[in-house]
């Protein structure tokens, strides 16, 4: 190790958040946290077998998947945050289609206190820096980078693969 990470820091030193403590003891960003489609069903199964399932909180819920927008045009001046987290453009949550499984992306916050909850208002902002997107997503920096280089690897040969357009006959090179 070297002389210079062997110092300790003078007590002036700028504040990391990540070096904080959360209610578990554990440091940093917390990880994403996967739930099987079978797990989500044996608990829905046990609620229902204990009578657990409120009659009013299932009204409610198609009372709001009734009010849930069909459209961008209908949820881009809606209420932030967004409180339908089942769409596949909210942060809080993603679904795999392969297997089900649901992956809460914050799971030590709720969905009240995320700062964006929608992929779509972010893009709306226009272009921000890897470090603003990590924690949007509650990915690393590094992370980001490497699926912005997969996701640009990718583009690069679908568009290789495409035909390319030959010149009108007869048009006008401007040579620019």
């Amino acid at each position: 190790m070297s002389e210079a990470k062997r110092t300790p820091e003078p007590a002036a030193a700028q504040h990391d958040p990540a070096e904080e403590q959360d209610a578990d003891g554990k440091r940093g960003r917390r990880r994403s946290k996967t739930m099987s489609r079978k797990e989500i069903a044996r608990e829905l199964r046990r609620q229902r077998a204990f009578g657990i399932i409120d009659p009013e909180l299932e009204e409610t819920m198609r009372e709001i998947e009734a009010a849930r927008p069909r459209s961008r045009a209908d949820c881009a001046s809606g209420p932030r945050p967004c409180m339908f987290i089942s769409c596949k453009h909210h942060l809080y949550l993603d679904v795999n289609p392969a297997t089900g499984s649901i992956k809460l992306n914050f799971p030590d916050k709720e969905v009240w206190e995320l700062a964006d909850t929608c992929a779509l208002d972010v893009a709306d902002r226009g272009g921000i820096t890897l470090e603003e997107v990590g924690a949007i997503m509650n990915l690393t920096r590094e992370r980001i980078r490497q699926v912005e280089t997969r996701g640009l690897q990718k583009l690069r040969a679908v568009a290789d693969d495409e035909p390319r357009a030959a010149p009108a006959p007869g048009g006008a090179d401007d040579g620019f």
